[in-house]
Order: C-alpha cells, then sequence, then structure tokens
C-alpha cells in the first residue's frame, strides 16, 4: 500500500539516530542507513542533516514526517474497509474500539444479546481517538463501524450527527495521579477537591458536566476549574503530569496505567450507552433491541 521504507523514516525521525531506529526495528543500523538513502534517493530530497551529535529532521523531512504519518495511517485504515467490505453481507456488528471507548464496557452485555442473536458475530475495530476522527467515524456510523460504546448526551448526538441508545448512568469520577494527595482515598467528599484544579470539558459539550460546572460554582468556589476541548490520551497524560484532577468514568480506569479513578460523593452522572447511525442497518437494530432487551432482564 506504501513504500516501507516510510516506516523506517519515522522510526529514524522519533529516535533521532539510525542506531536506535535499527534497534527498535531489529535489524543493523546499516540497513537502516541503506533504506533512508534509497529513500531520499527516490524522492529527490534530503530528509535528515547528519552531524556528530546525531540527526535532526530537514524542512523537508520535517514535511514529510507530518505528512507520512497520516498517509500510514490512511492506508492502515483502507485495508480495515476492505476486510469489512468483504463481510457486509454477514451478521457482523463492528464495534469501535479506542482508549476512552473501549468495547470491554460491553462484554456483560454480550451473552445475554448473543442468547437473543445467536446468529450475530462481533468484531472490534480499533480507532485512533482524534477530534478529527470523533467527527468522521460518528457522522459516518454504519460504513465502517456500526457502534461505539461510550458517554453522550442529545447535544453531543447532534453535534456528531448520531443515535444514542442508553444503556446506564455512570457517575462522574476523579481521575488523579497515583502520586497524588488524593490517591490514598477510596471515595471522595467535594471538599476533598477544594484547593485542586479540576480538569473539565469545555461549557456545552454536555449538559451534564455543564451541571456539575454550575453547582461547582455556586457552591464550591474553592475548586478551580481548567477547561480543555477533548477527551484523548493527552488529557489523561496532561492529568498525570501536572497533579490536576480529571473528571471521569470508572470505565476509564484502565485508560493511563499512572492514574487512579475515584468515585466521588456528589449526585453527577452522563448516560453510557451504544452510539449508532440514526437510520441503523437491519442487523444493527436487531443488535440494539437484543442490547435493550438485556439491560432490562433482571
Amino acid at each position: 500500500m506504501y513504500n516501507p521504507q516510510l516506516e523506517t523514516f519515522i522510526r529514524v525521525a522519533d529516535a533521532g539516530s539510525f542506531n536506535k531506529a535499527a534497534e527498535e526495528s531489529y535489524i543493523t543500523p546499516t540497513a537502516v542507513i541503506k533504506q533512508i538513502n534509497l529513500l531520499e534517493a527516490s524522492l529527490d530530497v534530503k530528509l535528515f542533516d547528519r552531524t556528530h551529535r546525531g540527526l535532526t529532521l530537514t524542512k523537508a523531512g520535517k514535511s514529510l514526517y507530518q505528512d507520512t504519518k497520516y498517509i500510514i495511517r490512511y492506508c492502515r485504515d483502507a485495508v480495515t474497509r476492505a476486510k469489512n467490505a468483504m463481510q457486509e453481507d454477514t451478521n457482523v456488528i463492528r464495534i469501535g474500539s479506542s482508549p476512552m471507548t473501549p468495547a470491554q464496557l460491553l462484554m456483560q452485555l454480550w451473552p445475554k444479546i448473543q442468547a437473543r442473536c445467536p446468529d450475530i458475530k462481533f468484531q472490534i475495530i480499533p480507532f485512533e481517538n482524534t477530534p478529527e476522527n470523533a467527527r468522521e467515524i460518528l457522522a459516518n456510523l454504519g460504513q465502517n463501524i456500526d457502534v461505539i460504546g461510550g458517554i453522550f448526551d442529545e447535544t453531543m448526538l447532534d453535534l456528531r450527527r448520531c443515535a444514542g441508545l442508553e444503556l446506564s448512568r455512570e457517575p462522574f469520577c476523579c481521575a488523579v495521579s497515583v502520586h497524588h494527595r488524593l490517591a490514598a482515598k477510596d471515595k471522595l467528599k467535594i471538599e476533598d477537591l477544594y484547593g485542586e484544579n479540576l480538569l473539565l470539558m469545555r461549557r456545552d459539550w454536555s449538559r451534564y458536566v455543564d451541571r456539575l460546572r454550575d453547582d461547582i460554582w455556586q457552591n464550591h468556589s474553592q475548586i478551580h476549574i481548567v477547561d480543555f476541548d477533548f477527551y484523548n490520551m493527552n488529557i489523561f497524560n496532561r492529568c498525570e503530569n501536572s497533579n490536576d484532577v480529571l473528571l471521569a468514568i470508572s470505565g476509564w480506569a484502565n485508560v493511563h496505567p499512572l492514574l487512579k479513578v475515584i468515585p466521588v460523593e456528589w449526585e453527577h452522572s452522563i448516560p453510557y450507552g451504544l452510539l449508532h447511525a440514526p437510520k441503523p442497518s437491519e442487523v444493527v437494530t436487531q443488535f440494539l433491541a437484543a442490547a435493550k432487551a438485556a439491560i432490562q432482564q433482571p
């Protein structure tokens, strides 16, 4: 699908040396240098400035570095779409999965769903959780991914042009670094957050988050609210590195190994369920009906 020398180029750029890239690729430094030389010759551009202090990308190299990551990701997605196309005529539910929308949260329902729809099979489709992907995938559910398990509300569904089946209400928790003073607690009182920076998604993303925000502003001004734009790995890393507190749900306990997700004694929660196309296919409709029946089953 693309020149494999591009992957070597990415490794060298990230590592900053031929030797480190060779170690990561399990090949010799000579082989890495040969691949880069062949790539530069075929493109007729110089990608690296080589000095005794190491390697640095040229302007052409920086440009190619950005485009190459997109090319590789796009080609991999193209292969996934091609494989999915082979299964369009089968009873396969393609479940999107990312660190913030892990398919594992649906595992407890699968036995009940399959008991009602024994012919339905499941396929996990991993994706990178970026703002661009969120817009593209949620607006086109049913094409490459049928359903995604995640938190939502009416505002988000309308913004992303998709529909949702609520399975549960997930209480808001707080994620903190394992080195944070609050990490020693198994449950938090809201007063425990006094003096802390609390990372919240920006206003108008979710009315449930906004309801919590207004409660804090009106009744707990000792908590400092810090806005952010999108839930992805960057915000989890920021929480760990900055020692701030991040609004989370219990299902994200395994997203970051150095964060602990702790319940809070407050009456704030958000719907969790299945995001799907506004007009789902027949097999997805059957799956959603089975999922709805499963949550109502004692």
